[in-house]
């Protein structure tokens, strides 16, 4: 066989054996099945912020998402948290079902939606979960708006790591729209994977999500978003304020987390990352979580949900 037919029957074989091939194509992010009801706000600057608002209770939990995510991520904390609570889990803008409008990705931008939300549903003052990313969102908002948040629920925080000022230009420069809209599918299943000490079968929605969308309308400026958010995340560093973060903490990290400290730029343990951030936080509690990656909640959401539901007690 020649090698001009060779190469195309390689493909064809390839594309065949992808668990992935037979995935429904959506045209916009708004068409990605989410398990619960989804509510949208209508906030400042053309800002529409999807959202579920679930259960009810004295307590009110607001959960956030982490880098590239979005709030399904949630779904197996917040059906169990909800008979107790009532729990709000959102998708950031530029993520999700959220507006795509393209905006700085800061952390503080990031904040003061959730403040806006916090207020136009006048919850008062919540427990504030986040996860990754949103863990550091979190912080932020703590920082900035105290008497929103009664309690700080962080899940593999991103903030706690420190990096010098060519490590954060290297994210930068790494970090671009190209590389987040260009990932394969291998990349995308490896990346994902990566976040779980053994990735579980019903977290394989997320890889499918995140194959599916590559096709949608608003694909791109969700590309942006994710860059955009990296960047925010090395320009506005919460580790030197953490000792000014007065309301009580509960701290998880997975102790096989692959991702909390940068296996390339800071090669070491997690628990030292983790000991080192949640000691600078006074009074907060930390659980480091065995056999268990950076998706904590998701791969361990029994451990997740009885600590959450004594620290709120």
């Amino acid at each position: 066989m020649k090698l001009k037919t060779i190469v195309p029957f390689i493909l064809l074989l390839i594309t065949a054996c992808t668990p992935y091939k037979n995935l429904t194509k959506i045209s916009s992010m708004d068409e990605l099945k989410y398990d619960y009801t989804v509510k949208y706000a209508e906030l400042s600057n053309s800002i529409k912020l999807a959202y579920i608002d679930e259960g009810k209770g004295p307590e009110t939990i607001l959960m956030i998402h982490g880098l590239g995510s979005y709030l399904p991520a949630w779904k197996k904390n917040i059906g169990e948290l909800s008979k107790t609570y009532r729990v709000i889990a959102i998708d950031l803008p530029g993520y999700g079902k959220s507006s795509k409008l393209p905006h700085s990705g800061l952390m503080t931008f990031y904040a003061r939606v959730v403040s806006e939300l916090i207020q136009k549903l006048d919850l008062g003052a919540v427990n504030l979960a986040g996860h990754s990313m949103g863990g550091q969102i979190a912080m932020v908002l703590a920082l900035e708006k105290p008497e929103q948040v009664k309690r700080l629920i962080l899940v593999d925080p991103a903030g706690f790591e420190a990096f010098h000022a060519g490590q954060k230009n290297w994210f930068k420069d790494v970090m671009t729209p190209n590389l987040v809209r260009l990932t394969t599918v291998d990349a995308i299943e490896t990346n994902l994977a990566s976040n779980f000490y053994r990735m579980p079968d019903d977290a394989k929605f997320m890889i499918e999500d995140r194959i599916a969308i590559r096709d949608a309308k608003d694909f791109e400026a969700y590309c942006l978003a994710v860059a955009r958010s990296v960047h925010g995340m090395v320009d506005e560093p919460v580790l030197d304020k953490l000792s000014d973060i007065s309301m009580p903490t509960l701290i998880f990290f997975g102790e096989n987390d692959m991702l909390i400290p940068n296996r390339y730029l800071n090669p070491g343990f997690t628990r030292k990352i983790a000991e080192t951030g949640a000691s600078q936080i006074k009074g907060s509690k930390l659980v480091m979580v065995p056999k268990c990656g950076h998706f904590m909640m998701f791969e361990k959401p029994e451990v997740f949900n009885s600590e959450v539901r004594n620290f709120i007690k």
